[in-house]
C-alpha cells in the first residue's frame, strides 16, 4: 500500500494534471517518473549485443551493496519502485526490463526458455559492470533468479524468491484456466488488464484509471510477444530440469509467498525450501502473487533480516 504521504501527493499530482487536460499518456509518463523518483530511481538504457535494454538505477549512487530486481512474466522493471523506494537510501538498485518486456527490445526469435533468460540476463549485468549482488525475483523473475544463483554462485551474495515459478507440484485455478485456453496473465482485449489485475493481486494498490488504461494498452500491444514468452516457460514446473539444478545452489536463499496467490499456488514454496539448501520460507497471511507490491515494507524489512550477515558494511 502507498504510504499516506505519498498517496496524497500522487493524487494531487493527477487531479492537477487532468483539470489541465493533459492525455492519458502524458499522465501516465508524469506518475510514473514520480513513482520512480520518490523510489529514488532513474531511467537509463544499455547496449547488449542486438538488443537495447531498459532499466531503473539509483538517481544517487552509494557505498552500498547492488541488489538486482527481476520482474515476472508480462511485468517490468516498475513493479519494483514500491520496495525500491525501502532500499535505494543503502544500496544500489538496478530493476531490469527484460528482453521481451517492458521498454526493452522484444525479438520473437531471441529464446525465452530459463537458462535462456537466465543467459540474457548475464550479458546485461556484465554490459552494466555488475559482478556481484542481491537478487530478488518474482514469479517467472523468481525462477530466472533461482537458475541464476545456480548458474553463477560467485556473484550472488543473496537471493530473495517471492512467488517464484518453477516448480508446479501444486497446481490452482490458473492451471486449469490455461488448459482450457483461457489464460488471464495475457490481456488480449480492453477489460483483460483490469481482470489480470485483480486475480495476481489479493491486495491491489492504487492506480488512477488514466494511467490503469495506459497500461492495458501496453499489454495488449505486447500480446504475440508474451504469448511466444509463455510458450517458451509453460513446461518449466512439470520436468526436472530446474528442479535438479536448484538443489546445486550453495547461497543463501529467502522463499517469501504470498498464501492467497492465484497464480502458483503457496504450497510449492515448501518444495522450493526442500530443494535449495539451507533456504529459508516465508508464508504472508493475505498477500496474493506479488508481495513486493502488495507488502513492500514487509518484503523488504524480510529481506533486510535475512540478508543482514550476507551485506557489505560502506567504507
Amino acid at each position: 500500500m502507498l504510504k499516506k504521504s505519498h498517496f496524497t501527493a500522487v493524487a494531487l499530482l493527477l487531479s492537477v494534471m487532468l483539470l489541465s487536460a493533459c492525455s492519458r499518456q502524458g499522465i501516465y509518463e508524469t506518475a510514473i517518473g514520480f513513482e520512480r523518483a520518490s523510489a529514488g530511481l532513474e531511467a537509463d538504457n544499455v547496449t547488449v549485443g542486438d538488443l537495447e535494454i531498459a532499466y531503473l538505477r539509483n538517481a544517487e549512487a552509494n557505498n552500498g551493496d547492488t541488489i538486482v530486481l527481476v520482474h515476472g512474466f508480462g511485468a517490468n522493471k516498475d513493479n519494483w519502485t514500491r520496495i525500491a523506494r525501502e532500499l535505494t537510501d543503502s544500496f544500489n538498485v538496478y530493476a531490469i526490463d527484460l528482453p521481451g518486456h517492458g521498454e526493452s527490445s522484444k525479438p520473437l526469435d531471441l529464446g525465452y526458455r530459463f537458462e535462456e533468460q537466465v543467459a540474457h540476463l548475464a550479458g546485461i549485468l556484465e554490459a552494466l559492470g555488475i559482478n556481484e549482488m542481491h537478487m530478488m525475483g518474482n514469479s517467472m523473475g523468481g525462477g530466472i533468479t533461482a537458475l541464476y544463483t545456480a548458474t553463477h554462485p560467485e556473484q550472488i551474495k543473496s537471493a530473495v524468491l517471492f512467488d517464484p515459478a518453477g516448480i508446479l507440484d501444486y497446481e490452482n485455478e490458473m492451471v486449469g484456466m490455461v488448459l482450457a485456453g483461457d489464460n488471464p496473465l495475457i490481456p488480449g482485449k480492453p477489460g483483460d488488464f483490469d481482470r489480470l489485475m485483480d486475480f495476481a493481486l489479493e491486495k491491489r494498490p492504487f492506480v488512477p484509471w488514466p494511467i490503469l488504461g495506459v497500461m492495458e494498452e501496453k499489454a495488449i500491444a505486447n500480446q504475440e510477444v508474451n504469448q511466444v514468452i509463455f510458450a517458451a516457460i509453460k513446461e518449466v514446473g512439470f520436468t526436472p530440469d530446474f528442479r535438479n539444478a536448484i538443489e546445486r545452489i550453495e547461497s543463501p536463499v529467502l522463499i517469501v509467498w504470498g498464501k492467497e496467490d492465484r497464480i502458483l499456488d503457496y504450497r510449492n514454496g515448501a518444495v522450493f525450501q526442500k530443494a535449495i539448501p539451507g533456504s529459508q520460507l516465508e508464508i504472508l497471511e493475505g498477500i496474493g502473487h506479488a508481495p513486493m507490491i502488495e507488502a513492500p515494507e514487509e518484503s523488504a524489512r524480510l529481506f533486510l533480516e535475512f540478508a543482514k550477515p550476507f551485506i557489505s558494511k560502506a567504507d
